[in-house]
């Protein structure tokens, strides 16, 4: 059985509540991504000068890294409305044409996971991205026949963990295409200061710091963290998140300077102590810790990857010296 993460960058209940407060609402409010935010920017004064709709936006990358807020940024930049849904959570195609067809002129439609829309309902959408209609079939049999609905013109925003799994019909009729990175701990200081703020918590520049480096490069966690942080601070302290509560608090959550948690270093340590450092598949590497390879490779490996702990080869996974140094284990003769 899958091992539950104590720390983690999916949405919580509690992710949801604050999203009104801590969310920017403009792209001048935006930290990092600076890239997809210039381009951006540009896309959208563009449409407004023409007086017309965005081109349909696909926003890719790890969880947490800001797609739902760019959507709502896009609708508020636009000056239009945003109905937010899910691939998951659209079942049949009479579900996804009732939604456009409830859509106004310019509004943004966001599918988050949209990977996970299945074929029938993705086959609604390509007309309706492409030609602002969609075909509805009348009768049953030898006696049905099919019209098509004109659609106003809308934007459609998509955002997914995992791009390898969408079909190219739908890829390609997105206009903007662009991949969120992970973000700089200096960004990430700069969004818990701006998020301590709005939540009235008193954080110097140590404790933010301490945060910031810890956050595994996604802002959602840094806010997370912050609000956890906070409770030891109210707690434990005066209140005030210092560079020593911060590492306190931090400790007692099982995350470490680099960010990692404990099924980061179960990863790692498994493949140093059972495989010698690999290399080992990512089948066998699941297996043997109990985890879905899918997570592995979409949720861990990517951050482990990024700093340098694994690398990947044809042969398989493998541990750096860096892990092993990290982890405390000595470092093998050939290493």
């Amino acid at each position: 059985m899958p091992t539950k993460r104590k720390i983690n960058t999916d949405a919580t209940p509690e992710d949801v509540r604050l999203d009104h407060s801590l969310r920017p609402r403009y792209l001048t409010e935006y930290i990092g991504q600076e890239k997809t935010k210039s381009n951006l920017k540009v896309y959208i004064d563009a449409a407004k000068f023409r007086g017309d709709t965005l081109d349909h936006v696909l926003f890719y990358g790890p969880p947490g890294l800001g797609k739902t807020t760019l959507a709502g940024i896009i609708a508020n930049e636009m000056g239009t409305n945003i109905k937010v849904t899910s691939g998951p959570a659209i079942e049949k195609p009479g579900e996804m044409a009732a939604i456009l067809n409830n859509l106004e002129t310019g509004d943004i439609l966001f599918v988050d996971e949209i990977h996970r829309l299945n074929r029938q309902v993705e086959e609604v959408l390509y007309p309706a991205m492409e030609d602002f209609a969609i075909d509805i079939i009348i009768g049953k049999g030898a006696a049905s026949r099919s019209i098509r609905l004109d659609l106003p013109h809308f934007t459609l925003v998509g955002a997914t963990t995992r791009p390898g799994m969408l079909t190219a019909p739908l890829r390609d009729r997105f206009g903007v295409i662009d991949h969120l990175e992970y973000y700089t701990p200096e960004e990430l200081y700069e969004i818990i200061i701006r998020s301590a703020d709005l939540l009235d918590v008193e954080i110097d520049n140590e404790g933010a710091m301490q945060l910031a480096k810890r956050s595994r490069g996604t802002p959602r966690l840094a806010n997370r963290l912050l609000k956890r942080v906070r409770d030891f601070a109210q707690v434990r302290y005066d209140g005030v998140i210092t560079g020593e509560v911060a590492r306190d608090a931090l400790d007692l959550l099982d995350v470490d300077q680099y960010g990692l948690e404990m099924l980061d270093r179960k990863i790692l340590e498994t493949m140093i102590t059972k495989f010698d450092g690999g290399p080992v598949g990512l089948d066998t590497l699941a297996a043997t810790i109990g985890e879905d390879s899918g997570t592995i490779e979409d949720v861990y490996e990517p951050y482990l990857l990024m700093n340098g702990f694994i690398t990947r080869t044809p042969r398989g996974r493998l541990v750096t010296p860096l892990a092993i140094r990290h982890l405390g284990y000595p470092l093998p003769d050939a290493q």
